[in-house]
């Protein structure tokens, strides 16, 4: 069947040529058809040389680049991209029976694969489908994954109910799309955590901050520790190992609960763990000089770019109240996971909330995402994860 046609108007083929793999609908002339959301489409300037092959869908992002030559993008196509994904994660590292049994496998545009993300939970494949384009493919995404993964995978789960866009009218369902588990015990670095992706937030953990983890363990030794939106308590766990004391925090019951059972899996019925049910910005309000070292790892604060000023005035209000209360000689772990908001955005949030309190603050790290989350260098958004580590006299 022919492929509807795309024709981009004069000068925004430039971006394709520089390998961007979004189509927006403002450099879009003409439509040769009449595409549903997740159709193929074929993409061509204005003067009908070919540019790029991809997934159509109405709004802003009207094509998902797939490749930038004229192929087809059958099951085998995926097929090599999925293992080109793997074969990377193992040339970094992470293996399949490793000591780290929790990494992405597959990261969306970093791996060419855009709308389609892919996180290994020691023996379970959890899917989440970004794009409808994406989605009509899962059943094909699971056969591979047999095939590629053997013995070495008990279970795929879809988890694409809640990121298929809402407008598409497809109506998707979380469901196991191969074998069926329940919450899984995954290892990370040498440390323990149970992950329910059925209920957990995103595939059911936070696994773009292992080597940020990794980072506070190292600063936390003989320090009093406070973690802010704890979740499932990643950091606290890390810091547990070296700490005096490790204090959580998160507005959510079953966060806490599951932080508290992921600090019992490592380290028993351990008197430095406390955890706390309540607001961050209140718990902020009057804890000075209680901390030597903080973290804030808040949600994302926007999701969408005419939410950004609002995001930024948050991240400084986060971090002024943390600057202001943590002790003299202190350190802060501070981040963001907004797409939409910019390193350099970020960063000078952060300044400005530091100038705010007056106080001496210097930069001891810059950090981003793991090896497992890669940034395609033609689409720098894909660098969602910032975060810096600040020493504050």
């Amino acid at each position: 069947m022919q492929r509807t046609k795309i024709i981009l108007k004069s000068g925004k083929e430039q971006p394709v040529y520089r390998y961007h793999p979004w189509i927006f609908s403002g450099a879009i002339k003409d439509i040769y058809g009449s595409p549903t959301e997740g159709d193929l489409v074929d993409v061509y300037d204005n003067k009908d040389n070919f540019l790029a092959t991809g997934h159509y869908q109405p709004g802003s992002i009207a094509v998902r680049i797939l490749a930038f030559k004229e192929v087809e993008p059958d099951k085998q196509f995926f097929r090599e991209r999925i293992k080109t994904a793997l074969d990377y994660r193992n040339s970094v590292g992470l293996t399949l029976k490793g000591d780290t049994n929790v990494f992405r496998l597959v990261h969306a545009e970093g791996d060419d694969l855009p709308g389609l993300i892919i996180d290994y939970y020691n023996g379970v494949a959890v899917m989440q489908c970004h794009s409808v384009g994406m989605y009509r493919l899962r059943k094909d995404f699971a056969e591979i994954l047999r095939d590629l993964l053997g013995e070495n995978l008990t279970a795929i789960y879809d988890k694409s109910e809640e990121t298929i866009p809402h407008k598409s009218g497809v109506k998707a369902v979380n469901e196991y799309l191969f074998g069926d588990q329940g919450p899984a015990i995954v290892t990370e670095n040498g440390f323990k955590f149970r992950v329910d992706w059925s209920t957990g937030q995103k595939t059911g953990f936070y696994i773009d901050q292992r080597e940020n983890r990794k980072l506070v363990q190292e600063y936390s030794e003989g320090k009093s520790v406070l973690n802010m939106f704890g979740y499932t308590g990643g950091f606290s766990v890390y810091a547990m190992k070296n700490a005096k004391s490790v204090h959580t925090v998160d507005s959510s019951v079953p966060a806490i609960e599951m932080a508290n059972e992921n600090i019992r899996l490592n380290f028993g019925e351990d008197k430095r763990n406390q955890s706390f049910k309540t607001d961050a910005f209140t718990f902020l309000e009057d804890i000075r000089d209680r901390y030597d070292l903080i973290i804030l790892d808040p949600p994302a604060f926007a999701k969408h770019l005419n939410a950004l000023s609002n995001a930024l005035q948050g991240y400084k209000r986060l971090n002024i109240k943390a600057i202001e209360q943590i002790k003299p000689g202190g350190i802060i772990f501070t981040f963001s996971c907004s797409q939409v908001v910019s390193r350099e955005e970020f960063r000078k949030s952060v300044f400005a909330a530091a100038a705010n309190t007056g106080r001496r603050v210097r930069i001891l790290h810059q950090l981003s995402q793991p090896p497992d989350h890669p940034v395609n260098i033609y689409h720098p958004e894909g660098e969602y994860l910032k975060g810096l580590v600040l020493y504050v006299d």
